[in-house]
C-alpha cells in the first residue's frame, strides 16, 4: 500500500469514502447532509495536507494533517483518517496513521491531539490507545449519535 499526496484527479474517490462516513453520522461532527463539493473543500482545505492510501487500483483510505491551533499551539497536530467500507478492519488507518506519526515529525510537529473522538467509535478509540495516545479529556454528552443519543467525545493527544 503506498500514502501519496491526495491529487486533483482523486477527488470523486476520496468523496466515495467520506460520503458513507459522513451520511452515517456516527464519527464525525459534520452535517449528515453535507453537500459533495462542501466535503471535498472541508477534507481538501488550505488549512491541511491530505493523503490518500492507494492498494495499487484503488484508494481505499485518506487522511489529513494540519496544525491544531495557531500561533503558540502551531507545534501541536491535528488529523482526521477515513477508510473505505470494503477496506474496513484491514489495517488502513492503522498505517495512515504510522505515516501521518513520521510526516508529522518531518515538519517539526511536537505532539499530535485529535479533539473529539466519538466514545460510542470503539473501533478507533482502541486504535489510538494502542498507538500510545492518552484520553486526556472527556466531553460529556458532546456528540449527537443518530442512533444512541447524546454519547461523549473523548480528546486524545500524545506526544511525538
Amino acid at each position: 500500500m503506498l500514502i501519496r499526496p491526495a491529487r486533483a484527479e482523486d477527488r470523486s474517490a476520496i468523496w466515495m469514502i467520506l460520503e458513507p462516513v459522513i451520511r452515517a453520522g456516527e464519527t464525525y461532527t459534520l452535517d449528515r447532509d453535507m453537500s459533495e463539493a462542501d466535503a471535498l473543500d472541508y477534507w481538501l482545505g488550505a488549512d491541511k495536507e491530505t493523503f490518500v492510501a492507494d492498494d495499487g487500483g484503488s484508494i481505499i483510505g485518506t487522511y489529513y494533517i494540519r496544525a491544531n491551533q495557531a500561533g503558540g499551539g502551531d507545534h501541536v497536530c491535528n488529523c482526521g483518517y477515513m477508510t473505505a467500507p470494503a477496506a474496513a478492519g484491514q489495517g488502513v488507518a492503522r498505517i495512515m496513521h504510522q505515516h501521518s506519526l513520521a510526516h508529522a515529525r518531518q515538519r517539526g510537529f511536537r505532539a499530535m491531539q485529535f479533539n473529539f473522538v466519538v466514545s460510542s467509535n470503539e473501533r478507533a478509540v482502541r486504535l489510538w490507545q494502542s498507538l500510545d495516545f492518552q484520553v486526556v479529556g472527556r466531553l460529556p454528552g458532546a456528540f449527537r449519535h443518530p442512533t444512541l443519543g447524546f454519547v461523549d467525545a473523548l480528546v486524545m493527544f500524545r506526544e511525538l
